[in-house]
């Protein structure tokens, strides 16, 4: 089956007319290639030493039968699936429901679903939110997904003691436990002990994957195949997309032309902001998936300064009446990375109604698919005429097995980036702060509450005193 292709035509010279990368620095003996191969021994050195282990995940198909078995099992007697989680824990299963079920899914009925259950993702605890979907579930019929490799992430952990106590309402104490899976770390943690303890099935995180890598891990595979998505072809597609980028040759390696394209574009040309545009509704929550792992894998301290581009998610043609304008006549600091995807077979014809208005009648005989692509095509050459980088991933039927090619791709390039950049994009060491202050402010033991300064009153605009 075909996999993503990268088009790196409209970020040469010469097809620019400033600006822009010597397609000859791409080749052997070029700079940039030489710099790649340094980049990718680096990548492999850690490889042979285990770090990487989201590259293993196409590969564990004996955890795959597993999550299989046990979404077959779930889906038969719940209504409703609600993933708990936040970050890498919950981004990659909205992605992967949208893209490969559609954006309304959960609005579909039973029947339009083949009966498979309705999937829920509740990645931040904002009440309303939490509140209001507990409400509407019928929770006799719900189980909740809950992960978090550590079993400490207090957004989960909350979520799901609020979620516990709940469903407690409704059912036995007896039945208790079987509304509730754990993915989380296969040996420590609280979430492993809660499950020792009370015999809650649980599904592994491998312990060298981190979050924002783990979607083809029980993570992103357990939502998937609980809904019917062929998680099967999802693994063969990354598998080989890892396989093609073994090679040191930026010609032969899409992962590693990507990166070190979007590299020198930051760190040469001045377009520290990459944009990663998909022209298909059903892409959006993967373009969010991809924000997270590009903004929290490269934005570093390094040495005295700080490196790292900034994603941005946009979605055309929407964003054409959005973004656009800035990207064709804003500063000159972005570059775009367009998804294209193929017009579905069953597409939407435009009717042909008023063939005398001259401002409709163009439109007549095309179809919605058609429009979406030209509108995408336009852009990327009016982007080009205006000497605006970008490149295109032509995904065609953006199916399970070029949706998992296209996830092993971004995380590879995301790896090898950092080789290039001098970071280490495993970690991030930029949120712990955060998590340790938050500990102090809701009383966990062990962690002390931060002094916050005196609040001068005066430029607090607009309160309201009294």
């Amino acid at each position: 089956m075909p996999s993503p292709i990268l088009d790196l035509n409209n970020v040469l010279a010469s097809s620019l007319d400033r600006g822009g990368i010597d397609a000859a620095r791409l080749t052997p003996g070029g700079d940039l290639h030489d710099r790649f191969a340094q980049a990718h021994g680096a990548v492999e050195a850690r490889r042979t030493t285990g770090d990487l282990g989201f590259l293993d995940l196409p590969y564990a198909r004996d955890t795959a039968r597993r999550v299989a078995e046990l979404a077959e099992s779930f889906g038969q007697w719940f209504e409703d699936v609600v993933v708990l989680g936040i970050g890498g824990s919950g981004l990659g299963a909205v992605a992967l429901r949208e893209a490969l079920l559609g954006p309304a899914w959960n609005e579909r009925s039973d029947d339009d679903r083949g009966y498979f259950p309705r999937l829920h993702v509740l990645d931040n605890p904002d009440p309303r939110t939490v509140e209001g979907l507990l409400d509407r579930l019928d929770l006799r019929k719900a189980l909740f997904v809950v992960i978090s490799k550590s079993g400490s992430t207090a957004e989960t952990m909350a979520q799901y003691l609020v979620a516990r106590e709940r469903v407690g309402l409704v059912v036995e104490p007896e039945k208790l436990r079987g509304h509730f899976l754990f993915i989380t770390d296969p040996e420590k943690g609280a979430l492993r002990r809660l499950a020792e303890a009370e015999d809650i099935p649980t599904l592994p995180v491998p312990a060298n994957v981190g979050g924002r890598f783990s979607v083809l891990a029980p993570v992103g595979l357990l939502p998937a195949a609980v809904c019917g998505i062929d998680i099967e072809a999802l693994l063969d597609g990354a598998a080989e997309m890892e396989a093609a980028c073994r090679d040191a040759a930026l010609a032969t390696n899409p992962a590693g032309a990507l990166a070190t394209v979007l590299w020198a574009a930051d760190t040469e040309l001045g377009h520290p902001i990459h944009v990663l545009m998909a022209y298909a509704d059903r892409l959006r929550a993967f373009t969010l998936w991809f924000q997270q792992l590009w903004a929290e894998s490269l934005g570093k301290v390094k040495g005295e300064g700080h490196v790292g581009p900034t994603p941005l998610p946009a979605v055309g043609a929407t964003d054409q009446h959005a973004q656009v304008q800035l990207f064709m006549e804003g500063p000159r600091d972005k570059i775009v990375v367009f998804l294209a995807v193929d017009p579905p077979a069953a597409d939407v014809t435009i009717p042909d109604l008023h063939p005398s208005v001259e401002q409709l009648a163009y439109l007549g005989g095309h179809t919605l698919g058609e429009l979406l692509d030209v509108e995408r095509r336009a852009t990327t050459e009016a982007l080009r005429l205006g000497a605006r980088p970008s490149v295109t991933l032509e995904l065609g039927a953006a199916d399970a097995h070029t949706l998992g090619a296209l996830i092993m791709l971004f995380e590879l390039a995301t790896v090898y980036a950092g080789a290039l950049y001098g970071v280490d994009p495993l970690d991030q060491p930029g949120v712990e702060l955060g998590k340790r202050l938050t500990y102090g402010l809701m009383g966990r033991s062990g962690y002390d509450a931060p002094t916050f300064p005196e609040v001068d009153d005066r430029w607090r605009i607009g309160r309201v005193s009294g």
